[in-house]
């Protein structure tokens, strides 16, 4: 009987063990199991923290981009999240670094912010400073094409008022005369009898002229087409040139003149033939033509 006991005693003691093993195992599964969980939460929890600062990191790089310039206050700010970043990436979570680091990620988020709104501001007065620039310069363009406008205007009043400011001759005329014993000058058409070519024309009028001292020069070509006369040679400073007969001067008070010249004969006589008498004024502008011929 003693010995029945004995084995009902070992038997409760063997149970009393399995049930204590038994809740052993069950809480060391728990645990476990909440150890588990606790690291997959810490992990994803690590991983929201990583996609928070890599999508800052990502908005500074698009800043970055669309700046005109170089921004270094968004530089250094990017580049700071990249170091935490790493930082995050090769610890152990744990809860007390990761509420450290969530702590930092909304710290970053209103430096962002901030810097954004800076940016943004930046961004309007560059604008700003690109549509007035714009504008300037279209007023400057606009100006210049007025300025310019402006110097062809005058330029052709210029020539307008030269043109108009210049002499002209309302008639020519030649004629061959010969010298009485008296003086007196009687008209020939004979070559033998020639003393010299009265060479008349009239100035016309013209208000705008300039009134004073002019030069007029005449040029006689013979029947061989050479230059009657002391052959002087006049050119201008366009590099035009003529060699004439004689220089004719006078005072124009911007009315009607009538001015005439003489061509002495040559050393010889006059040839018989065709002769033309060219009348230019001091910028060589042929200003009236004469023909004639000597028997």
């Amino acid at each position: 009987m003693t010995e029945t006991k004995n084995n009902n005693g070992l038997k409760v003691i063997a149970g009393l063990l399995g049930v204590v093993l038994l809740g052993t195992i069950i809480y060391t599964v728990s645990l476990y199991q909440d150890k588990k969980k606790t690291t997959q939460a810490l992990t994803q929890e690590k991983d929201l923290v990583v996609e928070d600062l890599n999508n800052l990191k990502s908005e500074y790089d698009k800043a970055i981009l669309e700046s005109n310039a170089t921004n270094e206050e968004l530089v250094a700010a990017r580049d700071n999240i990249a170091k935490y970043i790493d930082s995050v990436e090769s610890m152990k979570a744990d809860i007390a670094s990761l509420s450290r680091y969530r702590r930092q990620v909304s710290v970053l988020k209103a430096e962002r912010e901030k810097l954004m709104k800076q940016v943004d501001s930046l961004t309007q007065s560059n604008t700003l400073l690109a549509m007035q620039r714009d504008s300037t310069f279209t007023e400057l363009e606009k100006q210049t094409v007025f300025n310019d406008s402006l110097i062809v205007q005058n330029t052709q009043l210029a020539d307008a008022v030269e043109r108009g400011s210049a002499l002209n001759l309302s008639t020519i005329s030649v004629d061959a005369v010969r010298e009485r014993n008296s003086g007196k000058l009687v008209s020939t058409s004979r070559a033998r009898a020639t003393d010299k070519f009265k060479v008349c024309f009239t100035i016309a009028d013209n208000v705008i002229a300039e009134a004073g001292d002019r030069e007029f020069f005449i040029e006689v070509l013979g029947p061989q087409g050479n230059v009657l006369g002391d052959s002087f040679t006049k050119t201008t400073e366009e590099g035009a040139s003529i060699t004439y007969s004689k220089g004719t001067n006078f005072y124009y008070e911007n009315s009607s003149l009538d001015v005439c010249d003489y061509i002495n004969k040559p050393a010889d006589e006059f040839q018989k033939g065709n002769y033309m008498v060219n009348v230019y004024d001091n910028q060589l502008k042929l200003l009236g033509t004469s023909k004639f011929e000597l028997k």
